[in-house]
């Protein structure tokens, strides 16, 4: 079974995905939405789903550094939801604490530009959320 991993932010949706075994994740995409339409990403992720026979779906949960939840975990936990109601697949949700900075970092050793990271970071971000929950299971 393949896992999708999702980096859920207020623009943008980073996403990766798993190979068949479950031991590595790669990067598949960015999809540009709008969070006020949670059913605007809809049928690229149904696509993305259907495309690589997803199962299961992890969302990165932005918590704070004291390890509560804000604005955007509560934004991250309603998108989780929507994709188990729209999509039928079961959802888990990954402590995403500092996978973005984590993504930034591996761009910035890799000497790419500054340009080039920012079309990138957020599918970055989504492997760092799914690899992380690989390597944990």
């Amino acid at each position: 079974m393949k896992i999708v991993g999702l980096d859920v932010g207020s623009k943008t949706i980073g996403v990766a995905v798993s190979d068949a075994f479950g031991w590595t994740a790669q990067g598949v995409t960015t999809i540009k939405w709008d969070e006020a339409d949670i059913h605007s990403a809809d049928a690229e992720l149904k696509s993305i789903i259907e495309t690589h026979e997803i199962g299961k779906a992890i969302v990165g949960l932005p918590k704070n550094m004291n390890g509560t939840i804000g604005e955007r975990g509560e934004a991250s936990k309603r998108y989780a939801r929507h994709l188990e109601e729209v999509h039928g697949i079961p959802t888990e949700l990954w402590d995403e604490r500092l996978s973005t900075i984590a993504a930034e970092r591996v761009l910035l050793e890799a000497d790419m530009s500054r340009k080039k990271r920012k079309k990138i970071i957020d599918k970055m971000a989504a492997v760092m959320i799914l690899q992380g929950y690989l390597d944990q299971k």
